[in-house]
């Protein structure tokens, strides 16, 4: 009879790459204890990596050797797990947009839910609470210059906007005007000033 690690191993197997599972995904293989044990020596074996307590990922075989799953993947699953939205932060919102070429220490999304720090391997990457207005239009140009604007913060908003507003295409402008009601004062205001040029 196989052995309990590899019976999980085999489960596990049946998920997509970068799908998050628990213990509890394996209780009808063996009883909690046995489930933990099995899960830490495949931890230990690196065919199966903890990224966060009682969360874990399935390793990748490559020629090179084990891999930890696509970190977006990952984080696209969670996201809808932990019904949290995750977007890239408001650095790389500002980077894409050639405002700034800092780079954070860690790859960093912002969330609707607690700070928390995620560990793929050698690989950290943080998950850091912020406000709603900050999560709009994920996926969306709109919601990227949203981001970058929060990096930039009050002062250069106005002179962000000059800079960006005038290249953005008719459909992007009006879905960044559209994000009005859902922002700070200091980003409605000037994006409103759009609106009276036209």
């Amino acid at each position: 009879m196989s052995s309990l690690s590899d019976r999980i191993m085999k489960y596990a197997g049946t998920f997509p790459e970068g799908q998050p599972f628990g213990p509890k995904n394996f209780l009808h293989l063996g009883n909690r204890a046995a489930v933990d044990q099995a899960l830490g020596r495949l931890t230990r074996q690196e065919r199966m990596m903890r990224i966060f307590q009682g969360i874990y990922v399935r390793t990748l075989e490559t020629p090179s050797g084990r891999r930890a799953p696509d970190v977006r993947k990952v984080l696209d699953v969670l996201s809808r797990l932990w019904s949290q939205p995750m977007v890239s932060s408001d650095v790389d919102a500002a980077r894409s947009l050639g405002l700034t070429d800092q780079v954070p220490p860690r790859p960093t999304y912002l969330t609707s839910g607690p700070d928390r720090r995620l560990s793929f391997g050698d690989l950290e990457v943080d998950l850091r609470h912020v406000p709603p207005w900050q999560l709009v239009a994920p996926g969306r140009l709109a919601g990227t210059i949203i981001r970058a604007l929060a990096f930039v913060g009050p002062e250069e908003a106005e002179n962000t906007l000059n800079l960006i507003v005038p290249g953005l295409s008719e459909a992007d402008r009006a879905d960044l005007l559209s994000m009005r009601s859902r922002v700070p004062l200091w980003i409605a205001e000037p994006l409103s000033a759009f609106m009276k040029r036209g």
